[in-house]
């Protein structure tokens, strides 16, 4: 049979279509979808500019080019942005007069093809897009607001927490981890504040809650502060340093026991008496000392009774001593606690501490 008519062959057509889709499959045609649309578009706009520039304005062309810094990956953006130039200067080819209208556009176009290769190479050493970089941090904060979450507790219990940022952002210095461990019978609750604070602090925070995350469920409550600071030891940053307070409470019994680094101690609450009570725990902060000692506080707590755990922001305040801090604290927690324990740590962070610091309270409450 001849070869003209064995259609058993597919046509030129027909295989340039089969290898179209095979390299959609293997993501080769994916990759550059994007880049191909956006120069696309900017051609489009060119040949709108040149054609209705009554419709198009000459700076049509700053909309691609905002696009592809934010969709597109950083080994495909300069070459676009070269494109975008490529194309401006057409369009600036084809203006009948230079006025000085046009040169004030041809720079606003020029310190705008500047900030975004400034801003793409600044996110280049993340090596995503920007839009890709800043839904990896939004997980990032959410998971370490989900560190910091309480879980549900037997009958008879009650944790609150509450976080502020000195930003206003979920980013802080401050951060809590909590477990449940041996068959919802043991409470393990760690509050943190790290070096510095806000954002800058936020990495470093996003690191060490996962890290101390992962040794709170592992170890036993004794040796737990213990291996926070050879982690941290083990770092080496140059601020590398956080305070830190650990309560590990029984849910049967009301055994707890706290355990603190460089942090404000823990206070409990009595409630036959109904006074605030300064649990002694000491150690020093974590980072800064190989092999550290602490010491450890024990107590129980009945029923009505109630154990605070907090950071510096909450009591500390410029030209003001910490025992006042403390001391107004505890006034506060008398007055905003009384009856009912729901909203409480939300309640005392609103009302004490410096908005300009990090603060973070857990209230943990037997019925």
């Amino acid at each position: 049979m001849d070869a003209a008519f064995d259609h058993s062959r597919p046509g030129p057509a027909r295989a340039g279509l089969d290898r179209l889709r095979l390299m959609w499959r293997r993501g080769r045609v994916r990759r550059f979808r994007a880049v191909g649309l956006l120069c696309l578009l900017a051609s489009l706009l060119v040949v709108g500019v040149a054609l209705v520039p009554a419709i198009f304005p000459i700076t049509s062309l700053m909309v691609p080019l905002l696009l592809g810094s934010l969709v597109l990956n950083p080994r495909q953006l300069p070459w676009f942005v070269a494109w975008i130039v490529v194309l401006a200067t057409t369009t600036l080819v084809l203006q009948q007069e230079v006025s000085t209208r046009i040169v004030a556009v041809a720079v606003i176009e020029a310190l705008m093809v500047a900030i975004v290769l400034v801003t793409a190479r600044r996110r280049s050493s993340l090596g995503v897009a920007g839009n890709t970089g800043e839904s990896m941090f939004v997980d990032l904060r959410d998971r370490l607001l989900n560190q910091g979450g309480i879980p549900s507790l037997p009958p008879g219990w009650l944790v609150e927490s509450a976080l502020r940022s000195a930003s206003g952002t979920p980013f802080a210095g401050d951060f809590l981890v909590a477990t449940v461990l041996d068959d919802d019978t043991r409470l393990e609750v760690v509050v943190v504040d790290v070096s510095g604070k806000g954002d800058a602090a936020g990495t470093r925070a996003l690191l060490l809650s996962g890290a101390f995350g992962g040794m709170l469920g592992s170890l036993a409550p004794q040796d737990f502060l213990r291996a926070a600071n050879d982690y941290l030891m083990r770092q080496g940053w140059e601020e590398g340093f956080a305070t830190a307070v650990h309560l590990s409470l029984d849910l049967r019994t009301g055994r707890f026991a706290v355990c603190s680094a460089g942090h404000p101690p823990a206070v409990q609450r009595h409630s036959g008496s109904g006074r605030w009570a300064v649990l002694p725990s000491a150690g020093p902060v974590l980072g800064l000392v190989d092999e550290a000692e602490f010491e450890v506080a024990e107590g129980v707590l009945g029923p009505g009774d109630a154990v605070i755990l907090y950071t510096d922001g909450m009591v500390e305040r410029p030209r003001r001593d910490i025992e006042m801090g403390l001391d107004r604290m505890l006034g506060q927690a008398e007055t905003l606690l009384r009856g009912s324990f729901v909203g409480s740590a939300e309640r005392l962070v609103s009302s004490l501490g410096s908005p300009d610091d990090d603060r973070a309270m857990v209230v943990v409450h037997r019925r």
